[in-house]
């Protein structure tokens, strides 16, 4: 059984778990962030616009962009250290808006395109943690070689890198190494693999990179690098997102301190069948409860980490469309 197949005998079961309002909804998150950032930047320029009218060209100038986004100079970064992190959600700038707009939305369909594969396949897990990754190797790739090549160096004073694209990037190549012959669009014939998907994005990615002459393309090749790596350490048993998840969960249980504890309770929850049976003999019983409790463990930690027990129950769930 492959990958794909494998997630198909709960994914009607799951699929509810992934909607738009569902608490802890990583992907949905990541959207969020990038779209509230971008708003922000463009409510910002306005403002500015509108209160500095009649200063000429220092006005027109003006963009907020530059506050969050990665500068391609090593002193500048020096000064905005905050950048090596804010620059991975930040979209806009510039003077038209239409064009802001167009990045905008194309790059948020990739990302959720992407995005929601990775969560059907590994829950909400992984998603930040490779985007995370993706984004800070190809700042690396970016500033090194702007300035490190001389026909780059011009970019020192005004380059900067924004955006989701490298994000977005280690995502596509993380899917498509974990699970290449995942089916997208099953309603048309047998489905197109995600590997299809995946070297459409590639291709027209590089293409708008060069017809631009932008080295922001070289973040792009990195993130793509860093997707790959990431599902080669994790298919040999090193996940590089244990620790973003652990602190995450330390800061969350600052504000919860009860939280933990309530979660352990509930995963250490068993039901029993004591009629005509030994005492020790456990059945899984079949509840909606428990269901719901394995699908929150497959969106946080993934469908491999089930236990054999719990994957019994989901199949029978399945079968009796529970």
């Amino acid at each position: 059984m492959g990958e794909s197949d494998r997630y198909q005998e709960y994914k009607h079961l799951s699929r509810r778990r992934f909607s738009l309002g569902q608490p802890g909804n990583a992907l949905v998150a990541l959207v969020a962030i990038n779209l509230v950032v971008f708003f922000l930047v463009m409510i910002t320029r306005v403002f500015f616009l509108q209160t500095h009218q009649g200063e000429g060209m220092q006005t027109l100038d003006f963009d907020a962009i530059k506050w969050v986004a990665l500068p391609a100079g090593l002193g500048q970064l020096a000064r905005t250290p905050w950048t090596l992190f804010t620059f991975m959600f930040a979209h806009g700038g510039g003077k038209d808006a239409i064009p802001q707009i167009v990045t905008i939305v194309s790059n948020m369909l990739w990302l959720w395109a992407f995005g929601y594969i990775m969560q059907d396949l590994s829950g909400n897990k992984l998603i930040f943690p490779v985007y995370i990754y993706g984004s800070l190797l190809g700042a690396v790739f970016y500033l090194t070689a702007v300035n490190a090549i001389p026909s780059l160096r011009p970019f020192i004073e005004n380059g900067y890198l924004s955006g989701a694209e490298p994000g977005t990037a280690a995502l596509a190549i993380a899917v498509t190494a974990l699970a290449p012959g995942y089916k997208i669009f099953r309603h048309l014939g047998s489905g197109i693999p995600v590997w299809v998907l995946t070297g459409a994005y590639v291709i027209i990615k590089l293409v708008i990179g060069i017809n631009t002459g932008n080295p922001t393309g070289l973040a792009f090749a990195g993130g793509c690098i860093a997707g790959y790596l990431f599902v080669r350490l994790y298919r040999r048993g090193t996940d590089l997102s244990t620790w973003m998840i652990q602190f995450y969960e330390w800061i969350s249980n600052l504000f919860t301190p009860g939280k933990k504890q309530n979660s352990n309770q509930s995963k250490e929850k068993i039901f029993y069948n004591t009629g005509g049976r030994s005492p020790y003999q456990k059945t899984p019983n079949l509840t909606q409860q428990r269901v719901d409790e394995i699908l929150d463990k497959i969106s946080q930690k993934g469908y491999h980490f089930l236990t054999d027990e719990e994957k019994n129950i989901l199949r029978r769930a399945s079968e009796e469309d529970l």
